[in-house]
């Protein structure tokens, strides 16, 4: 079982939800953790909450859409923390609509952040893994990426892609014991899912709470290194 003790990881969205339920479960296994999002007050409550549990955590402010904001924070993070071993591209955004009600700018916006994002972070982290010749890089898909559904073609169409990027760059780097993962939950209940209105209410039991998701990236990470989960789908197990 890998150690993570110590390590050191970048998590992008990491403010709340899935990002700060991520960022918590590494902090109790030893994890210094950098978190970025665009809340400030968000980004120093989740710091803050990180700190008691006696790891380095920091942050910075960046859109991971804006190539230029994604060079300057990312390399602010990574010579404060001294290195990086983890990252979890986490951020994303999603809107209901269907194709032809939905205005051209937000579904730009979508495959920008979702898409974009993924790239322009990853292209900013990955030399350092190259140098070290080792990592884990988690890309957060969805099982929209999976199989398309209807008033959401911007989301589905940013999640599909990913996958395709995340398994390209698997294929590349295996051979620098660079383990990429591409996961895709299902519905979990996190304030973009509630605000979207796919979260029925009293149903704590039937939904995966972001928590789940967290263990399953621990897991990953703790497989031995010549070990790689390729992907993995959570489900709830109520329909």
């Amino acid at each position: 079982m890998t150690v993570l003790k110590n390590k050191k990881a970048i998590i992008t969205g990491g403010g709340r939800g899935l990002g700060k339920a991520t960022a918590i479960a590494f902090a109790k296994e030893g994890i210094d953790v950098a978190i970025t999002g665009r809340n400030e007050e968000v980004l120093k409550a989740t710091v803050a909450e990180l700190e008691t549990y006696g790891i380095t955590a920091i942050y910075a402010v960046f859109d991971v859409g804006v190539y230029e904001q994604v060079q300057t924070g990312i390399k602010g993070l990574i010579n404060q923390l001294g290195t990086v071993d983890i990252l979890v591209n986490n951020a994303g955004i999603a809107a209901v609509g269907s194709f032809n009600e939905m205005d051209v700018s937000q579904w730009t916006q979508t495959i920008q952040t979702n898409v974009m994002g993924v790239y322009y972070v990853t292209k900013e982290v990955l030399p350092y893994l190259l140098e070290k010749n080792s990592g884990d890089i988690f890309n957060i898909s969805s099982t929209a990426g999976l199989n398309g559904n209807p008033n959401i073609s911007a989301y589905c169409a940013s999640k599909f892609a990913v996958i395709g990027l995340s398994e390209s760059l698997m294929k590349e780097v295996r051979k620098n014991n660079i383990r990429v993962c591409t996961l895709t939950p299902s519905t979990i209940a996190t304030d973009m899912t509630t605000e979207l209105g796919m979260i029925p209410e009293n149903s704590e039991d039937k939904v995966l709470q972001p928590e789940d998701f967290a263990e399953l990236i621990v897991a990953g990470l703790k497989l031995p290194k010549r070990a790689m989960l390729k992907g993995a789908s959570l489900w709830s197990t109520n329909p």
